[in-house]
């Protein structure tokens, strides 16, 4: 994954920089979006992300409201990951997906699941 560009939204700034810390180490860049419609406006001008981690919980368009957007943009077949949190209702995994999440992993986020699942849709660049 060394290389790779992720977009991180979440309006939580501790959130995002403790995932962008990991990452990192990894050999990702990352970039944060502070709302949906920040991260909308990321992937319109940046054409390399490779990868959407998305909050669910977020003020004014939550994460469901962003992916489906980002999900009807024409140009866009990035992978999306949905985050909620550990105590997640029942049925909010489905209702990610339905909303066009690829995956779904729950916070606190533990390092070797997000980047298991990470792997599984950023297919190797060689």
């Amino acid at each position: 994954m060394r290389g790779r560009k992720v977009l991180i939204v979440d309006d939580d700034v501790r959130n995002a920089f403790a995932i962008t810390s990991i990452l990192e180490l990894y050999g990702l860049s990352v970039i944060h979006a502070s709302s949906g419609h920040r991260g909308i406006e990321a992937l319109r001008s940046s054409s390399d992300i490779d990868l959407v981690l998305m909050d669910v919980m977020m003020p004014e368009m939550d994460g469901y409201a962003t992916t489906a957007a980002i999900r009807e943009m024409p140009a866009v077949r990035r992978p999306a990951g949905h985050r909620g949190h550990r105590r997640a209702m029942q049925g909010d995994r489905d209702k990610s997906l339905a909303a066009g999440a690829s995956d779904y992993v729950t916070k606190p986020v533990d390092t070797e699941e997000l980047l298991t699942c990470m792997e599984r849709w950023l297919p190797s660049s060689s």
